[in-house]
């Protein structure tokens, strides 16, 4: 896609009414909608025929569904899919199985009054499939990303050997990521040893109802006691807290080496809600120990104001680099602030944090 072009979409949806719904939006949006299709066998053979920059595509369809649709035309022909998926148990499970095939984000469809409420959201929805549509789906290091971490029963090479390192007391680590981040977020914590003692707290932007199903995937693939946060939550070293869904995550406390977390429903920060800033901030403020903040890919400027308070504490910083980011936007608007102690492709994240937290 031409930088200065419009995005031309393929609309995958088994229900003609969602169909023309999203179509709509995506049009008013000033996205071209070339063709659309009813199922995962026309997915893939409208993508083959009109060669889109991008693909909305629905979790369950008839026949052939989203997610073996997804591994189809990744193989065939790689092209930007955003997931819109209506949430249910199963309906989570699948989603992020899709990410895994390939598909670089998820949009969660409404229920109930399904035109007002989408009416609400095609402002997210049009952003969401230009940002999605803007990623090179034939990029290796996206290409690596994307399938991290996809076999629960495999072991990871960790980047230090556990019991020749010696870690610094107490060390806190906060993720944020967005667009593309799941999948990196799982590498990311996969990585880390349980020797480090992280205390882990993850943002990354994602519609309520999903978070704990992602939650309970970054538990099942990594060292670490992983769960989604509740308010009032503390953890201590080897745990993890993911924020929850349409919550804010603030640090209220920290003693005797536990952070405390509380959810709010504060009014959004950046347009989003969770916000990594606002985890960031409260960590830099109440954390007194080694603070560590990484910002991973993701679409927007969530995390820029939270690295620079990690940074004005004493605490390290790092970004995913571009190269390896489905999205560039989050690591780059950090960046720019000038506290970024360090830039790493997705493979070398987990070392970074590593690195600064050695006894040397």
């Amino acid at each position: 896609m031409a930088a200065d072009s419009s995005p031309r979409a393929v609309v995958a949806d088994d229900s003609h009414f969602m169909r023309s719904v999203i179509s709509d939006i995506l049009k008013e949006g000033g996205i071209e909608v070339v063709d659309r299709a009813k199922n995962g066998r026309e997915a893939v053979a409208t993508v083959a025929g009109a060669e889109p920059d991008v693909v909305t595509m629905d979790v369950e369809m008839p026949g052939m569904d989203g997610i073996e649709a997804t591994e189809r035309i990744m193989a065939e022909h790689p092209t930007p899919i955003l997931m819109l998926s209506a949430y249910t148990e199963e309906n989570a499970e699948v989603t992020f199985e899709a990410l895994e095939k390939g598909a670089v984000d998820f949009f969660r469809k409404p229920g109930g009054e399904v035109s007002m409420e989408m009416s609400q959201l095609e402002d997210q929805l049009v952003e969401l499939v230009e940002s999605v549509a803007a990623v090179d789906p034939t990029d290796s290091a996206v290409s690596t990303a994307a399938v991290a971490g996809t076999d629960a029963t495999a072991t990871p090479e960790p980047a230090t050997t556990a019991g020749t390192t010696t870690y610094v007391d107490n060390p806190t680590l906060v993720v944020g990521s967005s667009t593309g981040g799941p999948t990196v977020v799982e590498q990311l914590l996969s990585d880390i040893p349980l020797a480090a003692d992280l205390r882990i707290l993850v943002v990354q932007h994602m519609p309520d109802g999903f978070t704990d199903r992602f939650a309970e995937r970054l538990d099942g693939r990594s060292d670490y006691d992983v769960r989604e946060a509740t308010d009032g939550a503390r953890i201590g070293g080897g745990e993890a807290l993911i924020a929850a869904g349409d919550y804010h995550m603030a640090v209220r406390s920290y003693r005797n080496g536990r952070v405390g977390v509380a959810l709010t429903r504060d009014p959004p920060v950046n347009n989003v809600r969770p916000s990594v800033d606002v985890t960031m901030r409260t960590a830099a403020e109440t954390v007194t120990d080694p603070l560590v903040g990484v910002i991973l890919t993701g679409m927007g400027e969530d995390g820029a104001a939270g690295i620079r308070a990690v940074a004005e504490a004493g605490g390290h910083t790092i970004a995913q680099d571009e190269a390896t980011s489905a999205v560039f936007g989050m690591p780059k608007r950090a960046i720019e602030t000038g506290c970024v102690d360090g830039v790493a492709p997705v493979d070398d994240v987990a070392p970074a944090v590593l690195d600064v937290l050695e006894v040397t």
